[in-house]
This record gives structure tokens, C-alpha cells and sequence, in this order.
């Protein structure tokens, strides 16, 4: 059964910091791009950074403004996101994704979904 599972969401203050796991079970990830991508309370699902599976490229959105780092380790088919700084406007459910190969922004390009974590980020 192919599954994907993210951890390590919660609530942290303004300037925290959280690492976001995405664990993936029934395959493995060293053949699958994967993205993530946040969804918040009546807005569009915007995606956040992604890695690439080829060259371990990584990608991130330009409003992170270099707060975030993706990285993944493939023995443990585990993804991670350090999430740094963060920000009241960060506050979301996060999603992991994986697709063939190759980055893509787009989530409809995506074949396999977590089920999310919640990140909240209040004083």
C-alpha cells in the first residue's frame, strides 16, 4: 500500500522553528520527486518547496525568503522540511507529495498525498 505520512506539525510562537517529516511507506522515494505544498483556511493550496530525485535539486517558493530547507534521506524513505523563523502568515496544513522524478509547482502533476499536519504559528 502506497502511503505517504507527515509529522511534526504543531503550534510555535512568531520566530519558531518546526521540522516537518513526510515518511513514506509502499515504495520508495528514490525514484519520486517530492513536493510540499500548504493549504490555509480559505485560501488556495500554494506549493513550498520541492526536491528532485535526479540531482537532489531543490525548490522553493520566493516568498519563503530562504527560511525554509528541504532535504531528504533516502535510507530512511524519509523527507524533511526545517522550517525556520516562521511567521503568523505560515500557518497552514501542510501537505507532502510525491511524483515521478521531477519537480513541478503544479499539485495536479502530483501522484501520492499525506493526509497533512497542522502548522500553527501564533503568540
Amino acid at each position: 500500500q502506497v502511503q505517504l505520512v507527515e509529522s511534526g506539525g504543531g503550534s510555535v510562537q512568531p520566530g519558531g522553528s518546526l521540522r516537518l517529516s513526510c515518511a513514506a511507506s509502499g515504495f520508495t522515494l528514490d525514484y519520486y520527486a517530492i513536493g510540499w505544498f500548504r493549504q490555509a483556511p480559505g485560501k488556495e493550496r500554494e506549493g513550498v518547496s520541492c526536491i528532485s530525485t535526479s540531482d537532489g535539486s531543490t525548490y522553493y517558493a520566493d516568498s519563503l525568503q530562504g527560511r525554509f530547507t528541504i532535504s531528504r534521506d533516502n535510507a530512511k524513505n524519509t523527507v524533511y522540511l526545517q522550517m525556520n523563523s516562521l511567521k503568523p502568515e505560515d500557518t497552514a496544513v501542510y501537505y507532502c507529495a510525491a511524483r515521478n522524478y521531477y519537480c513541478s509547482g503544479y499539485g495536479g502533476q502530483y501522484d501520492y498525498w499525506g493526509q497533512g499536519t497542522q502548522v500553527t504559528v501564533s503568540s
